[in-house]
């Protein structure tokens, strides 16, 4: 056995080192995942911790009856009409703190850890610690004096099982000892609730087997059962760990349980482990896996530069980074590994949850904002997921949402006195009341409507006319109802939203004059630009939907085009740029992380250089003014984004840049801001995972080389300079697919688009592909300009080609 490998693959994760942060290591493990389960492996040598999750394990959450305080959105209405902003801002907060309202939302936390113990001969040499995207393995090598030992992990998605094998060299053979603990807080292990959980573990072993359980506090057990299966040697079990001595490999099987109780899921799992291994070797097993791994993680492809020959280890390409640039090959690993933490994170079946800022690989009992965040987070964990091949894991995201849909519709009346649903920025699992009792979250009211969007996007996608009729019809529907009742007009008959935020932004002028730093000091305003967007988005998308769904309801559709007049004009303030509020009582102020107020580019596509060149230009000015020092590791993917939109590359490229010498953790984990006072993010004292920038940075990625809209479908559009020949394939617009490759130094470009239903839309070529051939469908310039053509293709009808001549 060789522990050194080819390590050149750029689907690949090659560390020189273990996990490595003081105390919290499970920040720097790696992951593997099935979507439900997560396993984190650190990769010690002599003692190694694999930390074990669940998609449906949380706990310390409180949910409080909601009162109805809706008597006091007049009141806040009032004192605003009276300029008295701040005092208005409080309302709604002050009074669910008056009447004991505490509710609390709950936090994923480890299920159980793996603990490995094996003896050290002499030092290490020859370390290495792998991920393999493609087939979701760990691996952890090392040689010890003459011999050398490998361990390898994947989360079987075929087999709802842990996989894991150590094995020695023909001069090695592996001995220790294994089992399973309740992982040890850094944080907790003080406080009651946690003491409470430590004295509900249970822990034990006889044979090969080893089992763990412990109580959650709404009274279910959790727990896991390990079978070892040595390769010669032996084995013994002794108080709650395995012994093993002389094995030359050893196979480890560990399967989890939740909201159960131990006895019966112990001796269940048993069973089902005892079923598993008959005729069941690592190499079998991983092939199960792997006819579904996959498919998934192959969906699509990408090839930058020379990445695929790119040698280098993590922490060789960070110090690379760190200098100023890139290199191609992090920019391309990290948009395989934000795909694949997303496939691993979440999945179809029925008991995975939405992907979450933590995915499944936390490792503290009380995470830092461990919750669904909907005033930008989760939305960002989602965007890149149809153009990418991973569709078909966005229903978790549904499903979560549906399954509260009474409690939101409770919320709306009970908060604003209003029909439909009211969404709260943040909820977890069961949890789905106000929670955050604070202005800036409280009196923002576009959650809904942001996530409608998702919905539709959906159906533009799938072409799923069933999930349009019952599900995100409804769904849109509910969130305009709320819309209809919140609304008022002013004397000029023009809508007039309030109370209204832009997240989680305060007006410059109302911030304290004595630059007494405070997280969000008076959020509260009036027609906030992005709250417009979001609501002029719902009613042209109902339009559409209306009418693609079969609904005989032309009355509805007349309401909502009355409602798309009543809506007030962006406006732009005093540097040419669109403004964050349209109310002029309130100055923008820009120096923030949030860049809420250009939903109209990105996510949203109402606005374009295509449809309104001058407008555009106003929210280009706007992304030029926004503060670079005041970004977090998530905002720094979004402007990549935007600047995508914009079609400047070079700008989107330099965001990534800065996002991998400021957040990034040498398992390419992303951060939530930089810890080391560089000057170049948001400052905190903490700096907590948040794998929201890993999913932005897929998508910054998919927006500079393609761009998917109703009727618009734009190739290479924001290309970096850096990038001089690539390829990708398969990548997703609305009704089909497209595979291009590119090489600037020869000027040469050829794309392919294959309709997966009736294709009907204009494409955009880069500006710098010249006169080219065209092959198949039916396809005409457009009056749009010399790089746009309108395009038909038949579903399942040859490919159109388009290829420079150059």
């Amino acid at each position: 056995m060789q522990v050194q490998e080819d390590n050149r693959s750029p689907d690949k994760l090659v560390l020189s080192y273990p996990a490595s942060w003081w105390r919290n290591m499970w920040r720097e493990a790696l992951p593997s995942g099935n979507g439900v389960i997560g396993a984190s492996v650190f990769g010690g040598v002599q003692e190694e911790t694999v930390i074990l999750n669940h998609a449906r394990l949380w706990h310390w959450g409180s949910k409080d009856e909601l009162p109805d305080v809706s008597g006091t959105l007049a009141q806040t209405r009032r004192l605003m009409d009276e300029e008295q902003y701040a005092e208005a801002s409080w309302q709604l907060a002050n009074a669910l703190k008056e009447r004991g309202y505490a509710t609390k939302l709950a936090s994923r936390f480890p299920l159980a850890a793996i603990k490995l113990v094996m003896p050290c001969a002499s030092a290490f040499r020859g370390y290495s610690r792998t991920l393999d995207m493609d087939s979701g393995e760990i691996t952890v090598g090392w040689s010890d004096g003459p011999g050398s030992f490998k361990r390898r992990l994947f989360v079987s998605r075929a087999d709802d099982t842990v996989v894991y094998e150590l094995e020695g060299d023909e001069k090695s053979r592996v001995s220790g000892e294994i089992g399973l603990i309740l992982h040890p807080s850094d944080r907790w292990a003080d406080t009651p609730e946690f003491k409470e959980l430590e004295h509900s573990i249970e822990a034990g072993a006889s044979g090969a087997y080893a089992w763990f359980a412990g109580t959650n506090d709404d009274g279910t057990d959790f727990g896991a059962v390990m079978r070892v299966i040595p390769e010669g040697g032996r084995i013994e079990a002794e108080g709650s760990v395995i012994r093993f001595e002389g094995a030359t490999r050893m196979l480890v099987l560990v399967k989890l349980f939740v909201l159960g109780a131990r006895s019966g899921d112990w001796e269940r799992l048993k069973q089902e482990l005892a079923e598993l291994i008959v005729d069941a070797s690592y190499n079998k097993l991983l092939k199960r896996h792997l006819a579904l791994h996959r498919p998934l993680y192959r969906s699509v492809s990408l090839e930058l530069e020379d990445a695929d020959n790119d040698p280098r280890t993590n922490e060789r390409l960070l110090l690379d980074a760190y200098e100023g640039e890139a290199p191609p090959a992090l920019v391309r690993k990290m948009w395989a590994y934000g795909r694949y933490l997303f496939m691993s994170g979440t999945a179809a079946a029925e008991d995975a949850e939405p992907f979450g800022l933590y995915g499944l690989w936390g490792g503290d009992y009380r995470l830092v904002w461990s919750h669904n965040m909907a005033n930008e987070n989760i939305q960002m964990m989602y965007w890149h997921a149809h153009v990418g091949g991973l569709g078909e894991l966005v229903t978790p995201l549904f499903r979560y949402y549906e399954g509260l849909m009474d409690v939101f519709r409770e919320n709306a009346r009970k908060l604003y006195g209003c029909r439909g649903i009211y969404i709260p920025a943040g909820s977890t699992p069961g949890i789905g009341v106000p929670n955050q009792i604070v202005p800036v979250i409280l009196n923002w009211t576009g959650a809904a409507g942001w996530l409608s969007r998702h919905y539709y996007e959906h159906f533009r996608y799938t072409g799923d006319l069933q999930f349009l009729r019952e599900t995100a019809l409804p769904f849109m529907l509910e969130a305009l109802r709320f819309y209809e009742d919140f609304l008022v007009t002013d004397a000029n008959g023009v809508y007039k939203m309030y109370p209204s935020v832009s997240p989680e932004n305060t007006p410059l002028n109302y911030m304290p004059s004595d630059g007494k730093p405070l997280a969000h000091p008076m959020p509260t305003a009036i027609n906030a630009t992005m709250d417009i967007a979001i609501l002029k988005e719902l009613l042209k998308s109902l339009i559409e939907a209306n009418q693609k769904a079969g609904s005989e309801d032309p009355e509805a559709e007349k309401e909502w085009n009355r409602m798309l007049t009543h809506l007030p004009a962006y406006k732009l303030n005093k540097d040419g740029a669109i403004s964050e509020w349209i109310h002029p009582a309130f100055e923008d102020r820009y120096a923030h992380r949030h860049l809420s107020h250009l939903y109209p580019v990105f996510p949203g596509q109402e606005v374009t250089r295509e449809s309104d060149p001058n407008m555009f230009g106003a929210f280009e000015t706007a992304v030029h003014r926004r503060e670079m020092g005041a970004q977090s590791g998530w905002s720094l993917a979004h402007m990549a984004a935007l600047y995508a939109r914009l079609g400047d590359g070079d700008a989107s490229l330099n965001c990534l840049d800065i996002l991998s010498r400021s957040s990034l953790l040498p398992n390419l984990f992303t951060l939530h801001n930089d810890w080391r006072g560089m000057g170049v993010s948001l400052q905190m004292p903490a700096a907590p995972v948040q794998l929201d920038a890993n999913m932005g940075w897929v998508n910054a990625v998919q927006e500079q080389l393609l761009q998917v809209s109703a009727n618009l479908v734009k190739l290479l559009p924001a290309l970096p300079g850096r990038w001089k020949r690539g390829s990708l394939a398969d990548w997703r617009f609305h009704t089909g697919k497209v595979s291009l490759s590119w090489n600037r130094d020869t000027g040469s470009f050829r794309a392919q688009l294959t309709a997966d239903r009736d294709t009907d839309t204009i494409v955009k070529l880069p500006d710098w592909v010249g006169a080219c051939s065209i092959a198949g469908g039916e396809v005409q310039p457009s009056p749009l300009g010399r790089a746009y053509y309108t395009l038909r293709i038949k579903s399942g009808a040859p490919p159109v080609v388009f290829e420079s001549c150059g």
